[in-house]
């Protein structure tokens, strides 16, 4: 009975000893946290989307408390979620430009995903640098603001685009890049092929006839590569003049509604659904009036 009496009095000891411990550990390793970012965070969409800079909404409810960043900063949270925080916080809601994913490229050429495809010679599509059109992108979307048109080519939805960059790190092309919702002028080819051999593979490649750069304000196009490139540091001198000449319709002017506007000597694009095997090298005169339709651009 001694020896039993002996063993829990040295339990209870030991006990008391490790609780004493923890209590002087969690006194002195406390950490405080300002209990507003609880707050914050229960206002955020939690959709820990990335598109804020932040690794996700928590991250992100920390900064705002600290005042490293403004409400704004989130683009999917509603207008009456920013306000709340911004007033929550004592702070100003921010006017922070939404950002969209956009896709340079306007062909419809095209294995079952496009980083797959992309591992076998590329892709198989004649333009090395085109869209695969097997929708990974749209896939890795988590918000539903990308879909596959009737080319098989994705279109983005302005409005629910939130730039979170998942398409970009998708698409094996590297065809998406995240823009201000300001850049509306936008070419819509990566096609490093120069002229009549651009047009022969892709009947909507930018050809690098330079007319865009001529009617652009001075310095806000140039030519890289027989390719327009936009300085987007200027812009602020953007109009759709350079895409009214463009002959193929390769740079676009984005509405938020419409999509992408072509100039008015963009011409009209016949598009063909593929030939049987057998007939793939005869002239479509031979083949029948059946095989070519029209679409809209």
């Amino acid at each position: 009975m001694t020896e039993f009496l002996i063993a829990c009095i040295v339990m209870l000891a030991i006990g008391v000893i490790l609780a004493a411990l923890l209590a002087y550990a969690d006194k002195k390793l406390y950490v405080y946290e300002d209990p507003r970012i609880d707050e914050v965070e229960a206002l955020l969409p939690k959709a820990n989307c990335g598109a804020c800079g932040s690794a996700g909404c928590r991250a992100f409810a920390e900064k705002l408390v600290r005042g490293e960043a403004s409400p704004s900063k989130c683009t999917v949270s509603s207008e009456d979620a920013l306000i709340a925080i911004a007033t929550l916080l004592q702070v100003d809601r921010g006017s922070e430009e939404r950002r969209v994913a956009r896709l340079a490229c306007a062909g419809d050429e095209g294995l079952q995903a496009c980083r797959a495809a992309a591992l076998i010679s590329g892709g198989g599509k004649v333009c090395a640098w085109g869209c695969l059109g097997l929708a990974d992108c749209e896939r890795a979307c988590s918000f539903e603001a990308i879909h596959m048109d009737e080319h098989s080519l994705p279109v983005v939805s302005e409005a629910l685009c939130t730039a979170c960059g998942d398409c970009v790190v998708a698409c094996p092309k590297d065809l998406f890049s995240l823009h201000p919702v300001s850049h509306r002028l936008w070419v819509a080819c990566r096609s490093l092929f120069e002229g009549a051999l651009a047009e022969s593979e892709c009947d909507v490649a930018c050809t690098g006839c330079g007319r865009c750069a001529l009617d652009a304000p001075a310095g806000l196009i140039q030519m890289v590569d027989h390719l327009a490139v936009i300085d987007y540091s200027r812009n602020q001198l953007a109009t759709t003049a350079p895409t009214q000449r463009c002959p193929t319709g390769a740079i676009v002017w984005m509405d938020a509604r419409r999509g992408p506007i072509k100039g008015v000597e963009a011409k009209v694009i016949t598009r063909r659904t593929p030939l049987p095997v057998e007939l793939a090298d005869l002239p479509l005169s031979a083949v029948g009036a059946g095989v070519a339709r029209e679409l809209p651009n």
